[in-house]
């Protein structure tokens, strides 16, 4: 593994004082991972977008920058960006996520997996509510 490899993933204001400057030579450098940093930290610009439009060229100027980088994993996440565009772009007039969905999703397919077979929709409808409501189970 990288010896930098905790440089590239952290998120640049939780870098420690003494990584500051690592950080600062390792970008000095012409390296394809020095071209990847930049180009994903310059991705999160996308989420301050508030206007469709602007966010729309946004991610097209950065698709162009990130399809032409010659760097494949880049590539493949731009052109997953670009099959979900759309969805990505409704962030902008309606700054919600579906996270908590998700989270509680997770919650069902682990209640489902604890208690393989109930014996009626009632019994599985009841564990639901009690995992994800946060209820006491029974004695």
């Amino acid at each position: 593994m990288d010896l930098h490899a905790e440089l590239w993933l952290k998120n640049p204001w939780n870098l420690r004082e003494a990584e500051r400057p690592r950080l600062a030579a390792l970008l000095r450098q012409h390296l394809p991972i020095v071209k990847a940093y930049l180009l994903k930290e310059s991705f999160r610009d996308f989420w301050s977008h508030r206007v469709r439009n602007t966010a729309r060229r946004f991610l097209e100027h950065w698709f162009w920058m990130a399809t032409h980088s010659r760097i494949k994993p880049l590539r493949d996440f731009a052109w997953l960006v670009r099959r979900h565009q759309d969805g990505i772009l409704a962030w902008t007039g309606l700054r919600i996520s579906n996270g908590a969905l998700e989270g509680m999703n997770t919650k069902i397919q682990a209640v489902a997996r604890r208690a393989f077979g109930f014996r009626t929709s009632s019994h599985f409808k009841l564990a639901i509510y009690h995992c994800c409501a946060g209820l006491p189970l029974p004695s």
